[in-house]
C-alpha cells in the first residue's frame, strides 16, 4: 500500500539496519512504490559473533533483501570511518534509523550505550548536516512495567535496552530545539510480520507459535496466557508509520501500536482457525513472574494527530495476511 502521494523523485534515503525485520521491509516499500528514489541500506550484517547470553550480535541477513536493487553497504554504525563516508559521499533527504543492538536480554550495557546512543548521535548530526529528516526507531520497551495504557512522559525502564531507548528520545528532544529538520521517534510495541524469522529466538510468538503449530506440536502457552496481554502490531502498520513520519505535523516521539491488547492465547486461537489445527494447548509455570510485563497498550492519541495514523490491521487481519509467509518459511528454512 502506497501511504504518500507525493512523488521521491531525485530523492535519497538511508536505512540503517536494512537488512533486519523492519529496515528491510522499508526498502522494500520504497522500492515497490516509489522507484524514483535512491535507496541506500546499511547493515552489520550477521557473522558468528555473539553477546554473552548466546544471541548473535547483529539479526541483519541478506535473505532479507533478496530481490532488493538499492545500494547495500555492509558496516558498522559505530564505525567513524563508515559515518564520515555517509556523511562526505552521499546527500541524504531522509533517514529512517533502525540499526540497534535489539536484544532486550543483552547484558552488554557499554556495547549497548555506545551502539543505540552515541551512534544515533553521530547520525542526527549527519542529518542536519544533510537537512534530512529523522525516522528512528524508538521502544515500548521504554515503558518497563508502567501501566497500562503506555503513554509517552511514563516510562520506567528496567532493562539496558529501554534505557538506551529512552535515552535516545532524550536527546532527539534536545535536537528538536536546535534544527530545523523535523525528528520522530517511533515506539513499536510487539511487531510481528514478514522478515522476522532472522531475529531467532527474539522473533515474535506469533511466528513462533505457528512454527510448533505447523511441526504438529501442542503450542506451550504460559499459565493464565488469557490474561496475558499485549498490544500486538502487524509490520505493515509499522511501515504506515515510518512514511507518515516523513512529513510529521511536528516533532516528537510518539507510540506505534494498534491501541488494543490481546493475549497469548488469541495468538494460538486464530493461529489455528488460520492453520486448520485443533491441536491441545499445553499451559506450563510462568517463569518471569515478577519481571514480566502482564499488559501492554499503546495510547495512539498523539500518533493520530501528528502523523495521521490509523492501524488498518486488527490481530486477526495481520495474522490471515501473514500465515502463507509463516508457512514458506516453515517450509524453506526450519524443515530443511
Amino acid at each position: 500500500m502506497r501511504y504518500i502521494e507525493e512523488t521521491l523523485e531525485n530523492k535519497t534515503i538511508l536505512i540503517t539496519g536494512g537488512a533486519g525485520f523492519i529496515g528491510s521491509n522499508l526498502a522494500f516499500y520504497f522500492q515497490n512504490n516509489h522507484p524514483d528514489a535512491k535507496v541506500v541500506v546499511v547493515d552489520s550484517f550477521r557473522s558468528g559473533e555473539t553477546l554473552s547470553n548466546g544471541n548473535l550480535k547483529s539479526f541483519g541477513h541478506f535473505k532479507n533483501l533478496v530481490g532488493f536493487t538499492g545500494e547495500i553497504i555492509s558496516g558498522d554504525i559505530n564505525d567513524k570511518d563508515l559515518l564520515l563516508k555517509l556523511e562526505t559521499d552521499y546527500k541524504f533527504d531522509y533517514i529512517f534509523h533502525e540499526a540497534a543492538i535489539s536484544d532486550t536480554t543483552a547484558l552488554e550495557q557499554d556495547l549497548m550505550i555506545k551502539t543505540n546512543v552515541n551512534a544515533y548521535k553521530d547520525l542526527l548530526d549527519i542529518a542536519i548536516a544533510h537537512g534530512a529528516n529523522m525516522i528512528y526507531a524508538s521502544s515500548a520497551a521504554t515503558y518497563g512495567n508502567a501501566e497500562s495504557p503506555q503513554r509517552v512522559g511514563r516510562e520506567a525502564p528496567n532493562n539496558v535496552y529501554g534505557f538506551s531507548k529512552l535515552s535516545m528520545d532524550h536527546l532527539s528532544r534536545e535536537y528538536m530545539k536546535k534544527t530545523d529538520i523535523t525528528i520522530v521517534g517511533l515506539r513499536y510495541f510487539n511487531v510481528y510480520g514478514a522478515g522476522e524469522y532472522f531475529k531467532n529466538t527474539t522473533a515474535s510468538m506469533v511466528l513462533q507459535f505457528g512454527h510448533q503449530i505447523l511441526a504438529g506440536k501442542n503450542p506451550r502457552l504460559f499459565e493464565g496466557s488469557d490474561k496475558i496481554l499485549r498490544d500486538f502490531i502487524y509490520v505493515e502498520d509499522i511501515i504506515q508509520a515510518n512514511i507518515k513520519a516523513m512529513h510529521p505535523k511536528e516533532s516528537g516521539i510518539y507510540n506505534v501500536g494498534t491501541g488494543k491488547a490481546r493475549s497469548f492465547q488469541d495468538i494460538v486461537d486464530i493461529l489455528q482457525r488460520e492453520l486448520g489445527t485443533s491441536l491441545v494447548c499445553e499451559y506450563i509455570p510462568n517463569p518471569f513472574v515478577g519481571s514480566y510485563q502482564f499488559h501492554t497498550e499503546a495510547d495512539i492519541t498523539t500518533t493520530k494527530e501528528a502523523l495521521g495514523y490509523a492501524p488498518a490491521y486488527e490481530m486477526e487481519d495481520g495474522i490471515k495476511a501473514y500465515v502463507a509467509e509463516i508457512r514458506r518459511i516453515y517450509e524453506t528454512e526450519v524443515k530443511k
